[in-house]
């Protein structure tokens, strides 16, 4: 994988469809935990704990596997109304394995309309643990997407790697089955062309400082903190989008923002972007598509 040192400077000028100034997209992590691993080795779950204590693979950790099955339970159904309160449509990555043995979830999103996001297969088997064996890689992605087709009707359009950890091989291989875009990186607010062997695929920005899993769970903000985080970056972003068109991703999980101490911060920042009458709410796939359009005049190829 490939893609050019181009500053934000230096690009040419992205305008948004519809006359719109900034693209908000949140993403919802839909994700699945296994409670035990044939493994003898710390079980790193792909994401904070809410006890720091590690435990083998091959010992049930029920304070971490429950806290996070909350968001299953209850967290996720919470997180629906308020998005059906705002009438905002959120990006929803999901686990294969939560296709397979949450499937309600699934189906509340897809009678929704939203979007649905690859996100590998199972939350604690990150790609990076086959950094050395693409064919490993490979056969997993590729049954990730076999899991996803069969059971959404499509083909996955769009990847995030769980984690976000990827390796260099990850572009590759999610180009010749297909895809169009890549969210594990977390160095722009702006879209760009990855170029691989298999064709190029559009980097749509994620982020780990927006994000509940640093607001509240490294950081330690409060609820009022993270409103004020949120809105903050808002009103930046859309200060600089005049100039040119920007985007702004804010990434929820069920398990911590689902919780009703938390809940607040997505009511009280989106009643505040909507009061904006030119903010776009794209899905990333549909953010994909309109920058494949308009890409040359942005960052030109090297071989362009």
């Amino acid at each position: 994988m490939k893609y050019p040192f181009v500053p934000l400077p230096h690009r040419g000028k992205l305008t948004l469809p519809g006359g719109n100034r900034l693209a908000v997209i949140p993403t919802l992590n839909l994700e699945y935990w296994d409670l035990v691993k044939d493994s003898s080795e710390p079980y790193y779950a792909g994401g904070p704990p809410i006890l720091p204590d590690t435990l083998p693979g091959n010992v049930p950790d029920f304070p971490n596997f429950s806290w996070r099955e909350y968001g299953q339970r209850v967290g996720i159904w919470r997180l629906f109304r308020e998005f059906d309160r705002a009438n905002i449509a959120p990006s929803c990555t999901v686990n294969a394995k939560l296709i397979e043995e949450r499937w309600s979830i699934v189906d509340a999103v897809m009678e929704r309309g939203w979007e649905l996001v690859s996100h590998n297969y199972e939350q604690g088997d990150l790609l990076t643990n086959y950094a050395h064996n693409p064919a490993e890689e490979r056969e997993l992605i590729e049954r990730s997407l076999e899991i996803y087709e069969k059971a959404i009707g499509r083909k996955a359009k769009g990847w995030l790697s769980c984690s976000l950890r990827g390796t260099l091989n990850t572009c590759e291989i999610l180009a010749d089955n297909g895809l169009i875009f890549f969210c594990d990186l977390m160095n722009d607010d702006q879209p760009y062309l990855i170029s691989t062997p298999k064709g190029n695929i559009v980097a749509t920005p994620y982020s780990i400082e927006v994000n509940d899993f640093t607001i509240f769970m490294r950081r330690g903000l409060d609820t009022d903190g993270a409103i004020t985080l949120l809105t903050e970056q808002f009103n930046v972003l859309y200060e600089e989008a005049e100039e040119t068109g920007l985007v702004m991703n804010i990434g929820i999980h069920p398990h911590v923002t689902g919780v009703p101490h938390r809940i607040r911060t997505l009511r009280e920042f989106f009643d505040y972007a909507k009061t904006f009458d030119d903010i776009w709410w794209p899905s990333r796939e549909e953010l994909a598509e309109w920058y494949l359009t308009c890409h040359e005049t942005h960052i030109p190829q090297p071989n362009a």
